[in-house]
């Protein structure tokens, strides 16, 4: 029955259409591997069951009737915490939010309801959605299920683990500097950060009747396979309500098209944030993978700015954003921190303290900025599909809870900047680009290393097409092996 475990969302599906296995008797399969192995790893830290048992049973009884089902009816799912589901807290591992309870579900969890799915869960995160890491003084620690000594990723860590596990059929998690990413990266899986505003972000946000889209930030599925991601951006994506009166979705499509003759640029190092040589290795083995099938590769295209240029303007924005979320007592210190400063300090922190209280004139030079960055890259990808680069330093790290400033990653034996690590999320998240993380395998530690693959603006579908075929090709999800 292992193979039901680390099935494909679409594979499952398939199974009860054919009434292979119910609705009803999937979901105990899955709530069964959840008991023994979820306390260990910590991802899935709000149980829904009761409501995902009534639901599996109303399926069952809709498919002996021979009624239409939605193409992931009946696949149990797991959601990251931060969305808003009806009657469960969604506190994003703050405590002040503890006792923070949904009203109505998300945008994107009735779009996925709407195709089917069984949500019985929720998935951990860290505080405020900031970190590599994925723990918060509510729910606790979650674990690599490759190595649980090792973190799986932030802030969608919880996402990922439970999918790698086996724990749920599939899973959406949210991205400002990585979030989705780098937890598909460091736990196996595939994961895509859509176009910015593709997917409506209504009921993915702090208490409060919020409407805005926050800058920079999205949601996004990960899955143990790029089909599933396709069926899930399918579902979720499109124009609000409002937006919808004039407005109609036509994303470019991958079907029809071929990796022959793709044309494919690699970026897989960069000095400003090194990688380790087995990262960097494995974007060029999946370049090189394309290219065995015809593909043109191209090892020096770049758009045309400078990566520290790039980097600066996106932390700029980026603080800025993370900032707006915090309570109002916790920014009210950080604005009379920045005050204090000597204005002749010009340091890293202090530079990244300005930047969390930036005025909006400051602000706004910085959007400016990331508009010509769009234009470039725009420019870019009228002469390439594609680009592929890496999404973090290194494969999962330890566990490290110490404060963020006391905290380094290491490199090749070389200890680097903490959040450095965030170039290559935000390199193409702040210009608003589609990037879908494919995984590689397992290095000599049994840990999994994945890859993004980035495209125009829009170019969702192609990228998720792309990951499709490097799947076919063997890249593809390896479960851990003491959850198989």
């Amino acid at each position: 029955m292992s193979d039901l475990a680390f099935a494909s969302a679409s594979e499952l599906a398939s199974k009860i259409r054919k009434k292979e296995i119910s609705a009803s008797e999937l979901l105990e399969y899955y709530l069964d591997r959840v008991d023994r192995f979820n306390p260990e790893i910590n991802s899935i830290i709000v149980d829904m069951r009761d409501d995902a048992r009534k639901y599996a049973r109303t399926l069952d009884k809709a498919l002996a009737q021979g009624k239409a089902m939605g193409p992931l009816a009946g696949v149990p799912m797991t959601v990251k915490e931060s969305y808003n589901i009806i009657g469960t807290p969604t506190t994003r591992g703050t405590p002040e939010w503890r006792d923070n309870i949904a009203e109505e579900d998300a945008d994107a969890v009735k779009h996925l309801k709407s195709i089917g799915v069984n949500i019985f869960g929720k998935t951990n995160v860290p505080l405020s959605l900031a970190d590599f890491q994925s723990y918060n003084d509510i729910y606790g620690t979650t674990n690599n299920p490759y190595d649980l000594s090792r973190v799986p990723g932030g802030s969608s860590g919880g996402s990922a683990a439970a999918l790698a596990a086996g724990l749920t059929g599939i899973e959406t998690g949210s991205d400002i500097g990585g979030s989705i990413r780098n937890p598909a990266h460091f736990c196996g899986v595939f994961g895509h950060k859509p176009t910015y505003n593709l997917l409506s972000m209504r009921g993915h946000t702090p208490p409060g009747d919020i409407r805005a889209p926050s800058d920079i930030s999205v949601i996004g599925p990960l899955a143990r396979s790029a089909s599933d991601l396709e069926i899930a951006i399918r579902a979720m994506a499109g124009p609000d309500e409002i937006t919808a009166r004039g407005y109609q979705l036509n994303l470019p499509q991958w079907q029809g098209r071929s990796l022959r003759g793709l044309r494919v640029a690699v970026w897989s190092n960069n000095e400003d944030a090194p990688v380790t040589q087995e990262i960097e290795k494995r974007v060029n083995l999946v370049a090189q993978a394309l290219a065995d099938q015809g593909a043109q590769i191209d090892y020096s295209a770049r758009p045309d700015f400078s990566p520290s240029h790039s980097q600066e303007t996106y932390q700029t924005l980026l603080q800025a954003t993370m900032a707006s979320r915090m309570p109002d007592a916790n920014y009210a210190s950080l604005k009379a921190y920045a005050d204090s400063l000597d204005p002749t300090d010009q340091s890293n922190g202090a530079m990244l303290v300005r930047a969390q209280v930036a005025s909006f004139k400051q602000w706004s030079a910085a959007n400016e900025e990331r508009h010509h960055l769009r234009w470039h890259w725009h420019n870019f990808f009228n002469d390439y599909d594609i680009l592929l680069t890496p999404i973090m330093a290194t494969p999962a790290f330890l566990h490290d809870q110490r404060p963020f400033g006391e905290r380094t990653i290491e490199v090749d034996h070389q200890q680097r900047p903490y959040f450095e690590q965030v170039f290559w999320a935000g390199l193409t998240g702040v210009a608003h680009l589609p990037s879908t993380v494919v995984p590689t395998g397992l290095n000599a530690d049994g840990l999994p290393i994945g890859i993004q693959i980035v495209g125009g603006e829009y170019d969702d579908l192609i990228t998720i097409g792309v990951a499709q075929e490097l799947e076919a090709l063997g890249f593809t999800f390896t479960p851990p092996q003491n959850y198989s």
